[in-house]
């Protein structure tokens, strides 16, 4: 079987053709950042516009490098939400009307889920079960992991998600848009010991997470500290590892308490350099095992809702011409595959 993904959730136009046998067959992705970096942050309706202007040049050059027809594809498989409504319309829009010019399924995505399942694109997948740490710049949460579609939430944000954390203290910063990047490079020149910044949420029961403490810590910090780049770069340190801290004490508290050995983590996030060598460090001292995507596959893209609508499409899931977009979409409330 083959399909074709879709992902604008946000500010990424990705698109993919994905073949159950051969694998990834080909991976387009444009990011708007440069569209965004004025405003210092998404805004909505350009996001939108800019998915117009740049979905339908994408889907041709994924099929051309797939050498691909629509008529050899057996689905279209599109991000239905969560993200932005605006942008979320534009990627089910085009889908669902090239699935029913093509005479083939469209199959809506969860976005998340995409994201957890992007690991299964390596080599090195891992098997079910495993724990899940879902970490992006609108997500942070941890997920007990049975089978696709088997999502049980153990713990997520009550305010801010990592990834918002890091780019909003970024700004504060100084630092250019996306922040969270910018950030990691910058606390590789800080030296430790310097700031002492909170592990929010860790003095007590439970798994969910709250970063918007951290941040306000952040802005107090940086308002009180001297205006050169070694103590940026020093709280830029501080920061960072206040959030990884934060989030190997809660994957640790999670496989505790499934008694699991695999973790999977991914989101844009889960490129964080820091956060790989400590989690790697944490699976090796509980005999476990670490699993990610691809760098390329950590943000937005299409091959990850390629991958999770193939796996829906077998399940003989679809939907029709009025399937809507679903800016809210409880993780745990999607079926067993």
């Amino acid at each position: 079987m083959r399909i074709l993904g879709i992902e604008t959730s946000c500010d990424e136009t990705g698109v993919a053709v994905y073949d159950d046998t051969l694998g990834l067959l080909s991976h387009e992705l444009y990011s708007q950042v440069k569209l965004h970096a004025d405003y210092g942050g998404v805004v909505p309706e350009l996001a939108s516009r800019d998915h117009v202007r740049k979905i339908i040049p994408l889907i041709e050059k994924a099929l051309h490098d797939a050498d691909t027809r629509g008529q050899d594809l057996d689905g279209v498989a599109f991000t239905q939400g969560p993200g932005l409504v605006g942008a979320l319309l534009v990627g089910s829009s085009v889908g669902r009307a090239l699935a029913y010019a093509w005479g083939v399924p469209a199959v809506g995505v969860h976005h998340m889920e995409g994201h957890l399942l992007a690991p299964m694109l390596e080599s090195r997948a891992p098997e079910f079960p495993f724990v899940a740490l879902l970490v992006s710049g609108g997500h942070s949460m941890l997920v007990k992991v049975a089978g696709i579609g088997q999502y049980e939430v153990l713990g997520e944000s009550i305010d801010d998600a990592a990834g918002e954390a890091f780019d909003k203290t970024a700004k504060l910063l100084g630092l250019d848009y996306p922040g969270g990047p910018l950030l990691a490079k910058l606390a590789e020149k800080g030296e430790p010991g310097h700031y002492k910044f909170p592990r929010p949420m860790t003095d007590r029961p439970g798994l969910d997470f709250s970063f918007s403490g951290l941040k306000t810590f952040a802005a107090n910090t940086i308002r009180d500290a001297a205006n050169d780049e070694q103590t940026h770069a020093n709280i830029a340190y501080a920061f960072q590892e206040a959030v990884v801290d934060t989030l190997i004490i809660k994957c640790r508290r999670a496989l505790k308490q499934t008694g699991m050995k695999r973790l999977v983590i991914a989101g844009g996030v889960s490129a964080n350099t820091m956060l790989r060598e400590k989690m790697q460090q944490l699976m090796g001292d509980m005999n476990g095992e670490v699993f990610y995507p691809a760098l390329e596959y950590c943000t937005d893209n299409g091959a990850m809702i390629a991958y999770a609508g193939m796996q829906r499409l077998k399940s003989g899931e679809q939907c029709g011409l009025a399937a809507p977009a679903k800016p809210r979409w409880p993780l745990d409330t999607l079926e067993a595959v």
